[in-house]
Protein backbone atom coordinates (compact mmCIF):
# COMPACT_ATOMS: atom_id res chain seq x y z
CA UNK A 1 0.00 0.00 0.00
CA UNK A 2 1.07 3.62 -0.53
CA UNK A 3 1.99 6.20 2.09
CA UNK A 4 3.50 9.68 2.22
CA UNK A 5 6.74 9.42 4.16
CA UNK A 6 9.78 11.36 5.27
CA UNK A 7 12.85 9.28 4.42
CA UNK A 8 16.53 10.16 4.27
CA UNK A 9 15.73 13.86 4.50
CA UNK A 10 13.10 13.89 1.75
CA UNK A 11 9.32 13.64 1.47
CA UNK A 12 8.05 11.03 -0.96
CA UNK A 13 5.20 8.63 -1.70
CA UNK A 14 6.29 4.99 -1.41
CA UNK A 15 5.00 1.47 -0.90
CA UNK A 16 4.98 0.21 2.70
CA UNK A 17 3.70 -2.94 4.41
CA UNK A 18 0.04 -3.17 5.33
CA UNK A 19 -0.69 -2.86 9.07
CA UNK A 20 -1.89 -5.68 11.32
CA UNK A 21 -4.34 -5.04 14.16
CA UNK A 22 -2.98 -5.95 17.57
CA UNK A 23 -5.24 -6.43 20.56
CA UNK A 24 -7.40 -3.36 21.07
CA UNK A 25 -6.60 -1.92 17.64
CA UNK A 26 -8.66 -1.16 14.55
CA UNK A 27 -7.57 -1.13 10.92
CA UNK A 28 -8.91 2.03 9.27
CA UNK A 29 -9.16 2.34 5.51
CA UNK A 30 -8.24 6.03 5.33
CA UNK A 31 -10.31 8.21 3.02
CA UNK A 32 -8.94 11.71 3.73
CA UNK A 33 -6.21 13.23 5.89
CA UNK A 34 -5.36 16.84 6.66
CA UNK A 35 -2.00 18.58 6.59
CA UNK A 36 -0.83 20.47 9.68
CA UNK A 37 2.13 22.72 10.38
CA UNK A 38 3.66 20.01 12.58
CA UNK A 39 4.12 17.99 9.37
CA UNK A 40 6.37 20.76 8.03
CA UNK A 41 8.66 20.40 11.02
CA UNK A 42 9.29 16.68 10.40
CA UNK A 43 12.52 17.29 8.52
CA UNK A 44 13.97 19.49 11.26
CA UNK A 45 13.09 16.90 13.90
CA UNK A 46 14.37 13.84 12.03
CA UNK A 47 17.32 15.07 10.00
CA UNK A 48 18.60 13.59 6.74
CA UNK A 49 19.54 10.04 7.79
CA UNK A 50 16.29 8.71 9.25
CA UNK A 51 14.39 5.75 7.81
CA UNK A 52 10.91 6.04 6.32
CA UNK A 53 8.36 7.64 8.65
CA UNK A 54 4.69 8.15 7.71
CA UNK A 55 3.50 11.67 8.54
CA UNK A 56 -0.02 12.91 9.29
CA UNK A 57 -2.15 13.22 12.44
CA UNK A 58 -5.66 13.94 11.18
CA UNK A 59 -7.81 11.48 9.31
CA UNK A 60 -11.19 9.99 8.54
CA UNK A 61 -12.02 6.64 7.07
CA UNK A 62 -13.88 3.35 7.25
CA UNK A 63 -13.15 0.50 9.65
CA UNK A 64 -11.83 -2.45 7.67
CA UNK A 65 -11.33 -4.86 10.57
CA UNK A 66 -10.94 -4.93 14.35
CA UNK A 67 -8.48 -6.67 16.61
CA UNK A 68 -9.13 -8.84 19.63
CA UNK A 69 -11.08 -7.15 22.41
CA UNK A 70 -12.57 -4.34 20.31
CA UNK A 71 -16.33 -4.15 20.85
CA UNK A 72 -17.22 -0.51 20.19
CA UNK A 73 -16.42 -0.55 16.46
CA UNK A 74 -17.07 -2.96 13.61
CA UNK A 75 -16.17 -3.30 9.95
CA UNK A 76 -17.93 -0.66 7.87
CA UNK A 77 -18.13 2.01 10.60
CA UNK A 78 -17.19 5.52 9.46
CA UNK A 79 -14.74 7.08 11.92
CA UNK A 80 -12.45 10.03 12.60
CA UNK A 81 -9.06 9.74 14.27
CA UNK A 82 -8.37 11.53 17.53
CA UNK A 83 -4.68 12.54 17.37
CA UNK A 84 -4.43 13.23 21.13
CA UNK A 85 -2.94 10.03 22.54
CA UNK A 86 -3.45 9.14 26.18
CA UNK A 87 -5.34 12.29 27.18
CA UNK A 88 -8.91 11.31 27.96
CA UNK A 89 -10.23 13.57 30.74
CA UNK A 90 -10.27 17.37 30.56
CA UNK A 91 -7.43 18.25 32.92
CA UNK A 92 -5.51 21.50 33.51
CA UNK A 93 -2.51 20.11 31.68
CA UNK A 94 -1.89 17.12 29.43
CA UNK A 95 -0.57 13.89 31.04
CA UNK A 96 3.19 13.37 31.18
CA UNK A 97 2.97 10.55 28.62
CA UNK A 98 0.79 12.55 26.20
CA UNK A 99 1.75 12.36 22.52
CA UNK A 100 0.29 12.93 19.08
CA UNK A 101 -0.56 10.26 16.55
CA UNK A 102 1.63 10.02 13.48
CA UNK A 103 1.16 8.00 10.34
CA UNK A 104 -2.32 8.86 9.05
CA UNK A 105 -1.20 9.81 5.53
CA UNK A 106 -1.44 6.26 4.25
CA UNK A 107 -4.02 3.98 2.68
CA UNK A 108 -4.51 1.98 5.89
CA UNK A 109 -3.53 2.51 9.51
CA UNK A 110 -3.76 0.50 12.72
CA UNK A 111 -5.20 2.70 15.49
CA UNK A 112 -6.11 1.94 19.08
CA UNK A 113 -9.90 1.91 19.35
CA UNK A 114 -9.65 4.52 22.13
CA UNK A 115 -8.41 7.00 19.50
CA UNK A 116 -11.47 6.75 17.26
CA UNK A 117 -14.80 8.57 17.23
CA UNK A 118 -17.81 8.15 14.92
CA UNK A 119 -17.62 10.42 11.88
CA UNK A 120 -20.22 13.22 12.05
CA UNK A 121 -22.79 12.28 9.42
CA UNK A 122 -23.35 15.83 8.21
CA UNK A 123 -19.69 16.35 7.26
CA UNK A 124 -18.14 15.39 3.93
CA UNK A 125 -15.09 13.14 3.91
CA UNK A 126 -12.85 16.13 3.18
CA UNK A 127 -14.32 18.07 6.11
CA UNK A 128 -14.05 15.13 8.49
CA UNK A 129 -10.50 14.34 7.41
CA UNK A 130 -9.14 17.79 8.32
CA UNK A 131 -11.17 18.22 11.49
CA UNK A 132 -9.65 16.91 14.65
CA UNK A 133 -6.21 18.40 15.37
CA UNK A 134 -6.93 22.08 14.56
CA UNK A 135 -10.52 22.07 15.82
CA UNK A 136 -9.57 20.45 19.13
CA UNK A 137 -6.74 22.94 19.57
CA UNK A 138 -9.05 25.88 18.90
CA UNK A 139 -11.87 24.60 21.09
CA UNK A 140 -9.67 24.19 24.17
CA UNK A 141 -7.91 27.52 23.60
CA UNK A 142 -11.16 29.43 23.20
CA UNK A 143 -13.49 27.79 25.71
CA UNK A 144 -11.58 25.69 28.24
CA UNK A 145 -8.68 28.11 28.65
CA UNK A 146 -9.98 31.40 27.24
CA UNK A 147 -13.50 31.04 28.69
CA UNK A 148 -15.00 33.18 25.92
CA UNK A 149 -18.59 34.18 26.58
CA UNK A 150 -21.48 35.65 24.63
CA UNK A 151 -21.08 39.38 24.13
CA UNK A 152 -17.31 39.42 24.62
CA UNK A 153 -14.78 40.39 21.94
CA UNK A 154 -11.95 38.11 20.84
CA UNK A 155 -8.95 39.12 18.74
CA UNK A 156 -7.32 36.43 16.55
CA UNK A 157 -4.08 37.36 14.73
CA UNK A 158 -3.33 35.25 11.66
CA UNK A 159 -6.75 34.88 10.07
CA UNK A 160 -5.81 32.28 7.47
CA UNK A 161 -4.63 29.38 9.61
CA UNK A 162 -6.71 26.25 9.94
CA UNK A 163 -7.21 26.79 13.67
CA UNK A 164 -8.18 30.43 13.14
CA UNK A 165 -11.05 29.48 10.84
CA UNK A 166 -12.47 27.22 13.56
CA UNK A 167 -11.97 29.97 16.15
CA UNK A 168 -14.00 32.44 14.09
CA UNK A 169 -16.84 29.94 13.65
CA UNK A 170 -16.81 28.90 17.31
CA UNK A 171 -16.89 32.49 18.58
CA UNK A 172 -19.66 33.65 16.27
CA UNK A 173 -21.75 30.62 17.24
CA UNK A 174 -21.97 31.81 20.85
CA UNK A 175 -22.61 35.46 19.98
CA UNK A 176 -19.12 36.89 20.51
CA UNK A 177 -17.57 39.72 18.50
CA UNK A 178 -14.59 38.63 16.39
CA UNK A 179 -11.62 40.65 15.19
CA UNK A 180 -8.90 39.06 13.04
CA UNK A 181 -5.76 40.20 11.28
CA UNK A 182 -3.84 39.15 8.18
CA UNK A 183 -1.38 40.62 5.73
CA UNK A 184 -3.48 39.11 2.91
CA UNK A 185 -6.49 41.04 1.65
CA UNK A 186 -7.99 37.82 0.28
CA UNK A 187 -7.74 36.14 3.70
CA UNK A 188 -9.24 39.19 5.41
CA UNK A 189 -12.21 39.09 3.05
CA UNK A 190 -12.61 35.34 3.53
CA UNK A 191 -12.58 35.80 7.30
CA UNK A 192 -15.35 38.41 7.06
CA UNK A 193 -17.43 36.05 4.93
CA UNK A 194 -16.95 33.41 7.62
CA UNK A 195 -18.30 35.84 10.22
CA UNK A 196 -15.45 38.06 11.45
CA UNK A 197 -16.72 41.51 12.39
CA UNK A 198 -13.42 43.30 11.76
CA UNK A 199 -10.42 42.21 9.68
CA UNK A 200 -7.24 44.25 10.10
CA UNK A 201 -4.26 44.52 7.80
CA UNK A 202 -1.12 43.53 9.71
CA UNK A 203 0.57 46.69 8.45
CA UNK A 204 -1.78 49.14 10.19
CA UNK A 205 -1.43 50.44 13.75
CA UNK A 206 -3.60 48.00 15.70
CA UNK A 207 -3.87 50.25 18.72
CA UNK A 208 -5.18 53.10 16.59
CA UNK A 209 -7.51 50.87 14.55
CA UNK A 210 -8.96 49.26 17.68
CA UNK A 211 -9.11 52.29 19.97
CA UNK A 212 -12.91 52.03 20.15
CA UNK A 213 -12.94 48.27 20.78
CA UNK A 214 -12.80 46.48 24.15
CA UNK A 215 -10.92 43.23 23.60
CA UNK A 216 -11.61 40.70 26.33
CA UNK A 217 -9.60 37.80 24.90
CA UNK A 218 -6.65 37.41 22.53
CA UNK A 219 -5.83 34.00 21.04
CA UNK A 220 -2.37 34.14 19.51
CA UNK A 221 -0.52 31.34 17.73
CA UNK A 222 1.90 33.44 15.68
CA UNK A 223 4.56 34.00 18.33
CA UNK A 224 7.13 36.80 18.51
CA UNK A 225 5.86 38.58 15.40
CA UNK A 226 2.54 39.45 17.02
CA UNK A 227 2.83 38.71 20.75
CA UNK A 228 3.45 42.24 22.05
CA UNK A 229 1.21 43.85 19.43
CA UNK A 230 -1.59 41.51 20.50
CA UNK A 231 -1.00 42.18 24.18
CA UNK A 232 -1.06 45.93 23.59
CA UNK A 233 -4.67 45.88 22.31
CA UNK A 234 -5.98 43.65 25.10
CA UNK A 235 -8.06 45.40 27.74
CA UNK A 236 -6.55 45.80 31.21
CA UNK A 237 -7.24 42.61 33.13
CA UNK A 238 -7.94 40.75 29.90
CA UNK A 239 -6.99 37.20 28.95
CA UNK A 240 -4.41 36.11 26.37
CA UNK A 241 -4.19 32.47 25.30
CA UNK A 242 -1.14 31.26 23.40
CA UNK A 243 -1.15 27.84 21.71
CA UNK A 244 1.51 28.04 19.02
CA UNK A 245 4.51 29.86 17.60
CA UNK A 246 4.78 29.92 13.84
CA UNK A 247 7.44 32.67 14.13
CA UNK A 248 10.15 33.03 16.79
CA UNK A 249 9.61 31.19 20.08
CA UNK A 250 11.25 33.80 22.32
CA UNK A 251 9.57 37.14 23.06
CA UNK A 252 10.53 40.18 25.13
CA UNK A 253 8.02 41.19 27.78
CA UNK A 254 7.85 44.38 29.81
CA UNK A 255 7.06 42.81 33.17
CA UNK A 256 6.08 46.09 34.85
CA UNK A 257 3.55 46.96 32.14
CA UNK A 258 2.26 43.40 32.34
CA UNK A 259 1.59 43.27 36.05
CA UNK A 260 0.29 46.86 36.15
CA UNK A 261 -2.23 45.84 33.51
CA UNK A 262 -3.12 42.73 35.53
CA UNK A 263 -3.23 40.67 32.35
CA UNK A 264 -3.78 36.91 32.34
CA UNK A 265 -1.39 34.95 30.11
CA UNK A 266 -2.53 31.38 29.52
CA UNK A 267 -0.82 28.53 27.69
CA UNK A 268 -2.76 25.89 25.79
CA UNK A 269 -2.04 22.93 23.54
CA UNK A 270 -4.23 20.38 21.80
CA UNK A 271 -7.14 18.96 23.86
CA UNK A 272 -8.46 15.89 25.63
CA UNK A 273 -10.89 13.30 24.31
CA UNK A 274 -13.54 14.78 26.60
CA UNK A 275 -13.12 18.15 24.89
CA UNK A 276 -13.12 16.53 21.45
CA UNK A 277 -16.50 14.99 22.18
CA UNK A 278 -17.82 18.31 23.52
CA UNK A 279 -16.54 20.01 20.38
CA UNK A 280 -18.19 17.48 18.07
CA UNK A 281 -21.53 18.04 19.83
CA UNK A 282 -21.02 21.81 19.66
CA UNK A 283 -20.24 21.72 15.94
CA UNK A 284 -23.18 19.47 15.12
CA UNK A 285 -25.55 21.59 17.20
CA UNK A 286 -24.48 24.71 15.32
CA UNK A 287 -23.97 22.86 12.01
CA UNK A 288 -20.42 24.16 11.68
CA UNK A 289 -18.29 23.01 8.76
CA UNK A 290 -14.49 23.02 8.51
CA UNK A 291 -13.08 25.40 5.91
CA UNK A 292 -11.32 23.29 3.27
CA UNK A 293 -9.05 25.38 1.08
CA UNK A 294 -8.09 22.66 -1.39
CA UNK A 295 -7.89 18.90 -1.88
CA UNK A 296 -4.91 16.95 -3.25
CA UNK A 297 -4.45 13.27 -4.01
CA UNK A 298 -1.95 11.12 -2.13
CA UNK A 299 0.37 11.22 -5.14
CA UNK A 300 0.25 15.03 -4.93
CA UNK A 301 1.02 15.14 -1.19
CA UNK A 302 4.45 16.71 -1.69
CA UNK A 303 2.91 19.57 -3.69
CA UNK A 304 0.28 19.95 -0.95
CA UNK A 305 3.00 20.24 1.69
CA UNK A 306 4.81 22.88 -0.36
CA UNK A 307 1.56 24.81 -0.71
CA UNK A 308 1.13 24.72 3.08
CA UNK A 309 4.71 25.91 3.56
CA UNK A 310 4.06 28.91 1.28
CA UNK A 311 1.20 29.93 3.57
CA UNK A 312 -1.22 30.94 0.86
CA UNK A 313 -4.10 28.71 1.98
CA UNK A 314 -7.20 29.85 3.83
CA UNK A 315 -8.37 27.03 6.08
CA UNK A 316 -7.28 23.42 5.79
CA UNK A 317 -5.58 21.41 3.06
CA UNK A 318 -7.03 17.93 2.54
CA UNK A 319 -5.26 14.93 1.04
CA UNK A 320 -7.60 12.37 -0.50
CA UNK A 321 -6.29 8.85 0.04
CA UNK A 322 -9.02 6.50 -1.20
Amino acid sequence: MKAFVHEKGKFTVKEIDEPVANEGEVIVDVRVTGLNHRDLFTHDKRGSDAEAFVIGSDGAGVVESVGKGVTNFKAGDEVIINPSVGWFENTDVQPADFSLIDGTMTEKIAVNADQLEPKPNYLTWEEAGVLTLPAMTGYRAMFTKGELKEGETVFIPGAGSGVATYLVSFAKSIGARVIVSSRSEAKREAAKKLGADVALDNSVDWNEALENETIDLVIDSVGAATFNRSLSVLKRGGRMVVFGSSTEDVVELNIREFFYGQYQLIGSTMASREELREMLSFMERHKLHPVVDSTYTLDEAKEALEYLENGEQYGKIAVKIN
